[in-house]
């Protein structure tokens, strides 16, 4: 496995600490981590066995042969198995200089290779950015479609006065990003729905995107 990836996981706050000083000690030394919470239903926690929705993110980036080091390692903690957090890779295409790309790899060797067109994936990532407190509108949008729980971010939006310009009303700079990761069979209509029930005509004013997922780990099925 070559390429170079942004590695997201997504555990519970307590669990993220350790799986850091294991980044770490394989290679993975520049991490970026913010606090989250889960969207999943307490039904759905209780069937996964999560004790609470209280999320942490990590952003690392790796290489493929670095990722090939930590996939074992995640499997002894059982993060292959669905409900104990998950991990996946989003392939990068760009970095904006050598200083910049030394300092994200920390050491990490990369020999970068020709360039490639990306196969098709089996998943993705879909992100949601929508004004703070509309998650409800949101997520039930995004499983009246198939999706099965997101991860919620907090977000501050710049920028913003060029909405009333374009669109012609106020979007809130106080923003939430949500991160669904979903089958690209049920992408399509994860979206449409995001869009027509909460899009920039709500009160929630979401915008979406996808990115394809690599590698996964953790992943339950989305119906």
């Amino acid at each position: 496995m070559d390429g170079l990836y942004i590695m997201v996981t997504i555990v519970t706050r307590a669990a993220m600490p350790p799986l850091t000083r294991l980044y770490r000690d394989l290679g993975a030394d520049v991490n970026f981590i913010t606090l989250a919470h889960g969207t999943v239903s307490g039904q759905l926690l209780k069937l996964m066995g999560i004790d609470g929705s209280e999320k942490a993110v990590c952003h690392s980036v790796v290489t493929g042969e670095t990722f090939e080091k930590i996939r074992p390692e995640l499997k002894k903690r059982h993060l292959d198995m669905p409900g104990t957090g998950i991990v996946f890779l989003l392939p990068m295409s760009a970095v904006g200089g050598k200083k910049q790309l030394s300092f994200l790899l920390g050491g990490q060797e990369f020999r970068p290779s020709e360039e490639s067109v990306m196969k098709e994936t089996s998943q993705e990532l879909i992100v949601i950015i929508g004004d703070q407190g509309y998650t409800d509108m949101i997520m039930d949008a995004a499983r009246s479609a198939g999706a099965a729980g997101g991860t919620v971010l907090s977000a501050k939006g710049t920028g913003m006065e060029a909405a009333q310009k374009f669109f012609g009303f106020t979007i809130a700079a106080e923003k939430e990003m949500i991160y669904i990761v979903a089958s690209t069979e049920h992408r399509d209509a994860i979206m449409r729905s995001i869009i027509d029930n909460a899009g920039l005509k709500s009160q929630a004013h979401a915008i979406c995107f996808s990115l394809p997922v690599a590698a996964a780990m953790g992943l339950r099925s989305d119906g």
